[in-house]
């Protein structure tokens, strides 16, 4: 036999596989690879292999079996599993990860038999297959003389297909310079959190607001100030002191309310006064129903606002396609964090979307959208009308994708209670109540987020017919 201290090698092969099978990838009776593919696979010869082999079958962890390959002695079994785990070393983890440890989980995604309400999930069947495809073939067809990394601010076509986009659409004045492309809207969230809040800082939220956007700016070390929203949105009266107000004024999340002109001027003049930025989340903003475009914060005041686009909400959320307009003095900031991060956005998407823009699919496939998210938000609202009658009430139906529905004399505490009984029917329902920030006033009633951009109209009435019986058995 190979002397096995001649050969560092076979003892590394010998400790990998008694790993294994502590670790309970090999088990009792398992066949090991032959000498020739683990030889191959570990690039030494079939002598080194079969000398580790044959210390392992000594050592009684094998059994040897003339004519074909050894398999894991019967003895031997996984290393037992401690009862509690060894607690991670405070050493290891930074204070971003206790802080983001501290954090709650997000709910896990579950399947439903008969309708999954959940907001901000598309319909598959919106998707513009075909007119996408075609952009990609275009994209993909443009030569290139080498491969290498790109600008981190984004492919100068899609900036200049964004600039031109924004203002037809929103108004919005800006360079391509001033837009920085990401991997969808939260890490834009997550570049405003780096860039503009040390530990400590403390930043405005609307109370109820996007959890998401709270959790990106406390994992950073800020300070959550709860602000309230009503019918006019976030209260503007009597702001504190901070370093950044997140706000999402055309559509707010969840409620639904549109930040009125006086708020909106009130909200810039605390910017100003505060030495603060605004983050203006313009998440659903394509989507009004019989109402008037609303104006943007940052056409007002482009050096306060830091404006947050996605396509998510358009043409799908696993593009993970986002953008934010930045005022000219943070330009170089932003670009540089996000080549820290990952360099730059995947430039395939990239071009394929500057290609759609320019050619006006893009706004054809809003247009078309908008009429087919129209017509399931009348289904929604007609049915819950007719199934539901006076016991509910439901806001925020003006814009977005979604409603907010309150069960009438249902108290708040009842909400889980009311999401598990139409889990229990197959329905996937889900309260408002955690996005309010821990302690803060709410309304009274029970109420519950409900999304339609993923269904078709069938699916919707038989959800709500669902609902209705849920919240009849409730009481």
């Amino acid at each position: 036999m190979v002397q096995l201290e001649e050969h560092g090698v076979a003892r590394r092969i010998i400790a990998a596989i008694k790993q294994r099978i502590h670790g309970g990838e090999y088990r009792p009776g398992d066949r090991l690879p032959s000498s020739r593919a683990l030889a191959a696979e570990w690039g030494v010869s079939r002598t080194t292999v079969t000398a580790a082999y044959g210390q392992l079958i000594a050592e009684g962890y094998l059994l040897n079996r003339p004519g074909a390959r050894a398999v894991v002695a019967r003895g031997v079994s996984a290393a037992p599993v401690p009862e509690v785990a060894a607690p991670v070393s405070a050493r290891v983890l930074s204070d971003f990860a206790e802080r983001l440890l501290a954090l709650p989980v997000p709910a896990r995604f579950r399947t439903y038999r008969v309708a999954d309400l959940r907001y901000g999930d598309l319909n598959g069947a919106d998707f513009p297959m075909l007119a996408w495809r075609r952009a990609l073939n275009r994209a993909s067809l443009h030569r290139v003389e080498r491969l290498r990394y790109s600008n981190p601010q984004g492919s100068s076509p899609l900036r200049e297909a964004l600039q031109s986009y924004l203002w037809r659409s929103r108004g919005i004045s800006c360079t391509p310079e001033q837009i920085i492309v990401v991997n969808g809207s939260q890490q834009g969230l997550d570049l405003c959190a780096r860039l503009l809040l040390n530990p400590g800082d403390r930043f405005v939220m609307e109370d109820p607001g996007y959890v998401l956007a709270r959790h990106a700016f406390a994992a950073s070390g800020g300070v959550a100030v709860s602000v309230a929203v009503d019918r006019e949105g976030i209260r503007t009266e009597g702001l504190p002191a901070a370093r950044l107000a997140y706000v999402t004024p055309s559509h707010q999340y969840p409620l639904g309310s549109v930040l009125s002109a006086a708020r909106r001027r009130a909200l810039l003049d605390w910017a100003a006064e505060a030495g603060a930025m605004v983050v203006e989340d313009d998440y659903d903003g394509e989507y009004r129903h019989g109402v008037a475009p609303i104006p943007t914060l940052q056409t007002s005041a482009p050096d306060r606002v830091i404006y947050l686009g996605t396509v998510s909400k358009t043409l799908s959320p696993t593009l993970r396609l986002g953008y934010l307009v930045v005022p000219p003095d943070l330009c170089r900031a932003f670009a540089e964090a996000k080549r820290l991060t990952d360099r730059h956005t995947p430039l395939l998407e990239q071009e394929a979307l500057a290609e759609f823009l320019s050619s006006g699919g893009y706004e054809r496939h809003i247009r078309s959208i908008r009429r087919r998210n129209a017509e399931r938000r009348a289904t929604l609202l007609q049915t819950l009308a007719e199934e539901c009658g006076t016991r509910l009430t439901v806001t925020g139906a003006d814009t977005g994708l979604h409603v907010v529905a309150w069960l009438n004399g249902v108290p708040a505490e009842r909400e889980a209670a009311v999401v598990e009984a139409a889990r229990e029917a197959g329905i996937g329902l889900y309260p408002i109540g955690p996005l309010y920030a821990s302690g803060a006033e709410r309304p009274a009633e029970a109420g519950f987020v409900i999304g339609y951009a993923a269904h078709e109209v069938g699916v919707i009435r038989r959800g709500v017919a669902g609902l209705a019986k849920v919240f009849a058995a409730i009481g």
